[in-house]
This record gives C-alpha cells, sequence and structure tokens, in this order.
C-alpha cells in the first residue's frame, strides 16, 4: 500500500513542474504559493480544523515539529520550486530536483544515523541514471553542455528541504490524524508565507485571473498538495524517507508518459531504457525493505 500511496503522489506532482514552468508569466511565484496553500487549506478546513481541535493538546506538546515541517514542506520547498522556474529551464529543474532521493539518504544518515543496505544504494544509483538517460535523449554528453544558472542553485536548496521535511517524519507524533496534521502545518506555513506574498504585491506582481490560472491554481492545491502530500507522508511514515525517496524520479517518468499519451509524442528507444532503469532501481530498493521486514 505505502508504495502505491508513493506512486499517486509523484504522479500529481508530476504536473506541478510543468504547470509551474508553463504559468510563470501570468502567476508570480509566490502568488502561486500563496493561493495554492489557502485553497487547499479551505478544501481541507471542514475536516482538518474539527480534526485540530480534537488533538488540540498533542498539537501544543508538539508545536516544534509542526512548525519545523510548515516551514519546510509548505513555505519552503514550493516556493523555492516556483522562484527556481522563473529563470531555469524544465530540464534543469527536473535534473537538479532528482537528485532528492540521494539527498534524503546523505540526510538521514548524518542526522539520524541511518543506513541503507547495498542493494538500495544501487536501487538509488541505477533509477537516478534512468532519470539522467530520459532527459539526456539518450546522448550524456549533452549534460555537461547544460549550462546552470540561480535558478539552479535554489532549486537544489529546494531538494535540501524537501530531504530535511520528509526525514524529519521520523519525530512524527504517534497517533497524530494525517488530516489534522497536514491543515496545521499549511496554517503554518500560510502564515510565513503571508507577508512575503504581500512584499511581492508590494512589487506589482498581481496573479492575472483568467481560466488557465483559476485551473492551475486548483490543480495545484487539489492535487499537488492535498492529495499528494496525504499520500507521500502517509507512505514516508510507513517505510522510512530513504526508501520512499527514489520514487520521486517516477516524476520523469510520468512526465515522459504523459506527454506520448496526451500530445502524440513518440516513445523513443532512451525513453523505454530510461523507464526501465528507473523501476529496476525502485524494484532493488522496495525488495531489500521487503527483505529486511
Amino acid at each position: 500500500m505505502p508504495y502505491v500511496l508513493l506512486i499517486c503522489s509523484t504522479l500529481f506532482w508530476s504536473g506541478n513542474f510543468v504547470l509551474s514552468r508553463g504559468m510563470h508569466a501570468e502567476i508570480p511565484p509566490i502568488g502561486l504559493a500563496f493561493w495554492r496553500w489557502l485553497t487547499a487549506f479551505l478544501i481541507l478546513a471542514p475536516f482538518g480544523l474539527r480534526l485540530m481541535y480534537r488533538q488540540r493538546e498533542q498539537l501544543k506538546r508538539h508545536w516544534r515539529f509542526i512548525l519545523c515541517q510548515g516551514l519546510l514542506g509548505v513555505t519552503g520547498f514550493n516556493t523555492l520550486i516556483y522562484l527556481a522556474v522563473q529563470t531555469t529551464s524544465a530540464i534543469n529543474a527536473v535534473l537538479v530536483n532528482s537528485c532528492i532521493p540521494v539527498i534524503i539518504v546523505v540526510v538521514c544518515r548524518l542526522v539520524y544515523g541511518e543506513r541503507l543496505s547495498l542493494r538500495q544504494c544501487v536501487g538509488v544509483c541505477i533509477s537516478f541514471g534512468g532519470v539522467l538517460l530520459i532527459i539526456s535523449k539518450g546522448d550524456i554528453t549533452l549534460l555537461l553542455q547544460l549550462t546552470f544558472n540561480r535558478g539552479d542553485l535554489l532549486v537544489l536548496l529546494a531538494a535540501f528541504v524537501w530531504a530535511f521535511y520528509s526525514a524529519n517524519f521520523r519525530k512524527y507524533p504517534a497517533g497524530l490524524n494525517s488530516i489534522g496534521y497536514l491543515t496545521a502545518i499549511i496554517i503554518t506555513g500560510l502564515f510565513f508565507l503571508f507577508p512575503l506574498y504581500l512584499f511581492e504585491l508590494s512589487g506589482g506582481r498581481t496573479v492575472v485571473l483568467n481560466t488557465p490560472t483559476v485551473l492551475t491554481i486548483c490543480y495545484v492545491a487539489l492535487f499537488a498538495s492535498v492529495l499528494a502530500f496525504i499520500c507521500w507522508n502517509k507512505a514516508v511514515r510507513q517505510i522510512g524517507a530513504s526508501r520512499a525517496g527514489p520514487f520521486i524520479h517516477l516524476m520523469v517518468v510520468f512526465s515522459t508518459i504523459l506527454a506520448i499519451t496526451f500530445l502524440d509524442e513518440t516513445l523513443y528507444a532512451h525513453q523505454f531504457q530510461g523507464i526501465v532503469l528507473v523501476f529496476t532501481g525502485i524494484f532493488l530498493t522496495t525488495l531489500a525493505v521487503k527483505k529486511q521486514g
């Protein structure tokens, strides 16, 4: 079940990168982050606020954990990604973002002393190799021709933020409802996003309200925020951040499959080979979990 949840979360997030890059001229980065999470809060509020009230004592006891997760997962990660895609290409963003599984492993090892088996390490490397094969279009030398800028550094910073957010689930309070937790960190994240949004508005950058922008905000709020976070959070709590990390590579796979399905693009040999490598790497990682279980 956790692996199905991870697949769903990466599928929902696949559209987030494409939409945020494609709509960056109509929706400024902080505005997109703010309205995304405000809409997500409105979706969750009828259920989440009631659950928060029921578990208010537990939330008070673990306020530091909630504050940290809200800053990392809500205010930090997505805002950095949206800022990054203003100045970097989708290929660069996906490439740097694909380093997250490796960074998660490093963070879990250094901060929590968590170790991966050799098979799991090989699995992470193989799945990352599949990502490189897909985005380089079968010619790895093309990666040497990529140029990196400030946006790429922001994606790298976002990758570290997400790695710490995921690794921090080792501190998740027992018995805390997942919907109540998500509602709480959204409220926390919005608290810090709001002044940033006001600063962006003072610079004259406003959201252009039209059908594409409204649909974009609705998508990232419902699918990339509420559903994807619920799936990811629950899965990471069950199997750990290090073992969940390689599933992030599925974002490249799903983006490729969606383009072939809906944009009538052709499936090339390097894409098929890359997809096989990604799934092979994930299989090795999850197989190791079962043997340790």
